[in-house]
């Protein structure tokens, strides 16, 4: 029999999620769980068998990760891209998925009043299962393919829970899936979690640091005097954070790289004029940025720098400093690419005040 994959969506869905269950789709043992940043992450498996065969698995962050596991501080200049909403991931092994399966199915059709479209969707879906009844490109299984426990796993649907759009969210609604160890997801499963996947999620995920510029006159400078503006190499260097997925058979990783590329002043104010006029002061060859204020320079235009024309009265000025991040990552197999440049600012208080004139 001919017909396309089953999903969760058309005339069906109420019945399929039914069928399945939010608890497979939406699998908190396998969905992502960011670890602190600058700390090496740890796995965490679900529970396992006597076979040793992980039920699921998360994904595990390292590096330079935001802490609490929520998104990074990185906005991306590339307003059309959005790290994915949802993937398909390793979820349980074929015992295991038997008995969670099997238990939802018999639930559900024992449900009173469960009949017409519903009653069939959930039939249809324990034939899958049960009794190899399949689809075009979807095989189905026999006695929930328990033959092969431990050769393989179930995969299933897993949302982002950064992804703020519920509909996008919860758009990976594909049957569960079997995946024999050590091979690749059936192509026409486009969301299946992958390197570069993965990469998308630790660019997500990534904590740049602070942009505190260093100025000279250092808090209060006056008006018209030019007002220096640097960032050592020593506090702006390349930052890295690594996303991976290890269950048995099945073992990726992607590493982002985000490397600092210049340098935007904003002095808060129209009454102000930035070095170069753009603002946007480029990287050095020793990767810092600016120059340093070195007595004598005083008069001199600085290479990054503000001039400020009017006081700031009795408040002081917003100074946004924003560095723009080239990222780009590697993963498993020798696979990587390009990632859209990343950008992140702070807001620092300047105080201008006016040059006091003394009458002699």
């Amino acid at each position: 029999m001919n017909r396309p994959r089953p999903t969760i969506s058309g005339p069906s869905a109420t019945a399929l999620i039914l069928a399945i269950g939010l608890l497979v789709l939406t699998a908190p043992t396998a969905a992502a769980e960011p670890v602190d940043w600058d700390k090496g992450g740890q796995a965490k498996e679900g529970g396992s068998d006597r076979t040793g065969i992980f039920a699921a698995a998360r994904i595990q962050y390292s590096g330079s990760i935001a802490k609490g596991g929520g998104t990074g501080n990185v906005t991306s200049t590339d307003a059309n891209w959005t790290p994915p909403p949802c993937w398909y991931a390793p979820y349980l092994g074929a015992k295991d998925f038997k008995k969670k399966m099997s238990k939802d199915i018999e639930r559900q059709l024992s449900t009173p009043g469960m009949g017409g479209t519903a009653g069939s969707a959930i039939g249809e879906t324990q034939r899958h299962y049960e009794d190899g009844f399949g689809w075009a490109d979807t095989p189905g299984y026999k006695d929930y393919n328990v033959e092969n426990d431990g050769k393989g796993m179930f995969w299933a649907g897993v949302e982002n829970p950064d992804e703020p759009d519920y509909l996008k969210r919860t758009s990976c609604t594909d049957l569960p899936f079997w995946v024999e160890n050590g091979d690749a997801p059936p192509p026409q499963y486009e969301e299946a979690i992958s390197p570069e996947i993965l990469a998308a999620l630790a660019y997500q995920h990534m904590q740049l640091p602070d942009t505190k510029v260093t100025l000279a006159p250092e808090v209060n400078t006056k008006v018209n005097l030019p007002t220096w503006a640097w960032l050592d190499k020593a506090v702006f260097d390349e930052v890295q954070a690594t996303a991976a997925l290890n269950v048995p058979g099945f073992n990726i990783q992607a590493t982002t790289t985000a490397r600092p590329v210049s340098l935007k002043l904003e002095p808060g104010t129209k009454d102000a004029v930035t070095y170069p006029a753009s603002g946007e002061c480029v990287i050095n060859a020793d990767d810092s940025i600016g120059e340093p204020y070195a007595k004598g320079k005083a008069d001199e235009t600085p290479p990054c720098g503000i001039r400020y024309l009017r006081s700031s009265g009795d408040g002081t000025y917003k100074l946004r400093a924003t560095i723009t991040w080239d990222i780009d990552w590697t993963g498993t197999g020798g696979a990587g690419g390009d990632l859209p440049n990343g950008t992140f600012g702070n807001e620092q208080a300047v105080t201008v005040q006016e040059i006091q004139a003394v009458n002699r």
